[in-house]
């Protein structure tokens, strides 16, 4: 890849119990792993203190790989609205982080990322996770699901930002 065009994006797959990351280096083509990992909060946890880990973590995810962009899967209501409330709420204190680093941040459906690293917006789980590791040189799936998530997420925006820039 060469150094001007490349870009190093932080990919996050929120969550109030788990929220997954995943920083590549990407030229919009080529794309490089640089490290991934999963914010594990206890449903026994003060409520208050879990987004407190999810806000504080990622800031040292921020402050450690430099990221220059980010991405996140937008939020869709699932059939479970309390679940529904604590990945809000995740995206949230994310979101506050990522702005209080000045970092843009793409957001994208499920729908779209299925698209983008698998080309087809119904692929299931396992099929997303293979691709990331195809894509990423990886000799194993990266685990936990939500680190995988993360990751799709990072490419999905190295990808779709190239393309939006190409036709500018």
């Amino acid at each position: 890849m060469e150094n001007q065009s490349k870009r190093r994006i932080l990919g996050i797959d929120p969550g109030l119990a788990s929220t997954g990351w995943g920083v590549i280096e990407s030229d919009g083509i080529h794309f490089k792993l640089i490290d991934y990992g999963c914010i594990e909060t206890e449903s026994s946890m003060e409520h208050g203190k879990r987004l407190v880990e999810i806000y504080d973590v990622i800031t040292n995810v921020i402050n450690d790989y430099k990221p220059t962009e980010s991405s996140m899967e937008t939020l869709y209501f699932a059939k479970n609205v309390t679940s529904a409330m604590g990945v809000s709420q995740a995206r949230g204190v994310v979101t506050l982080a990522l702005t209080q680093k000045n970092l843009p941040l793409g957001e994208y459906s499920p729908n779209a990322i299925k698209q983008s690293v698998t080309g087809t917006a119904t692929a299931n789980k396992k099929l997303v996770q293979g691709c990331v590791k195809m894509l990423l040189g990886m000799d194993h799936i990266p685990k936990p699901d939500h680190s995988a998530d993360a990751l799709a997420a990072a490419i999905t925006h190295a990808t779709s930002s190239h393309l939006t820039r190409n036709l500018k």
